[in-house]
Formats: C-alpha cells, structure tokens, sequence
C-alpha cells in the first residue's frame, strides 16, 4: 500500500507491519493503526510512528535500550494478558521523544513506552509503575550510545 507519511513522503508499506493500538496512543484515541518507520543510518534506534491514516501525525520514539541498556520496563498482569503475552520481556518496546533544537534539549518518555507484541501486532502504550522513570528525561542524561536490546 502506499502511504503518505510526515518525515519520509509517499513510501510503499506492507498492510501486514502495520501496528494495531486498541486505545491508541495518549491523547490520540481515535488513531488506531500506525506503522513503525526507522529513520535512515539510525540502525533502527531512532524510529517514527507513522499513523496510517493521518500523514500529518507521526512520533518520533527511540529503542530505549540503545540509551539505557539497563531500561527493565515491567508490564501489570492485566496488560500481559491483554497483550497476549506471560513475561515483559517477550514485548518490544519503544519510547516518546519530543525532539527540540539543540538535540540534547530533546526528552525522552521512558515512563509511558510504547509496547508492542511483534508476533500479533498489538501496539498498547502504558504507564509504568514501578522503576523510577520520567516522562522527561533529558537525552543530555544518557551517555554513549551502547548495543541493546532490541526486538
């Protein structure tokens, strides 16, 4: 299909990568369907939400491992079962940036990822309870990106 999108023009997407988010993201119910877009030369750790049906509205999200390969998002047993999964780790999970000029200014949600079950395609985005995240954490506070996890 072809797909009018915010940061990378009209490109050719396959229906079947695309993203199912039953509540959509926070603050945008009504988007139901994106496709997750890697920006070139990022090695797949800076990414794009790219709503299926609104080429205006992308996210710009980032592979939080590649900033803290420590990250240890942990999902509640409701959302697993919803999801479709027993453990956090069998998800793959993004994070919110809002990118601001300089780039070290940029934030991080790390508290609200994105969480995503990559054999069904459910999309769902949470908040964390536990492990001390922020919605803003400031891209400056990570150091030298490092190879993380990565789904």
């Amino acid at each position: 299909m072809r797909l009018k999108t915010k940061y990378f023009g009209e490109i050719e997407c396959l229906e079947e990568d695309k993203l199912h988010f039953p509540d959509g993201l926070f603050g945008f119910e009504e988007e139901k369907e994106f496709f997750l877009l890697p920006f070139e030369g990022s090695e797949n750790s800076l990414l794009c939400f790219q709503s299926a049906a609104t080429p205006g509205l992308a996210f710009v999200a980032v592979n939080p491992f590649t900033l803290n390969p420590n990250y240890a998002p942990v999902l509640t047993p409701g959302e697993l079962k919803a999801m479709g999964v027993e453990r956090s780790e069998e998800l793959c999970f993004y994070a919110l940036c809002v990118v601001r000029s300089p780039a070290s200014e940029s934030t991080v949600n790390l508290r609200c990822p994105v969480a995503i079950n990559d054999q069904t395609r459910r999309a769902v985005q949470v908040i964390l309870e536990d492990g001390g995240y922020h919605m803003h954490h400031l891209l400056s506070e990570f150091g030298r990106k490092e190879e993380g996890a990565s789904c």
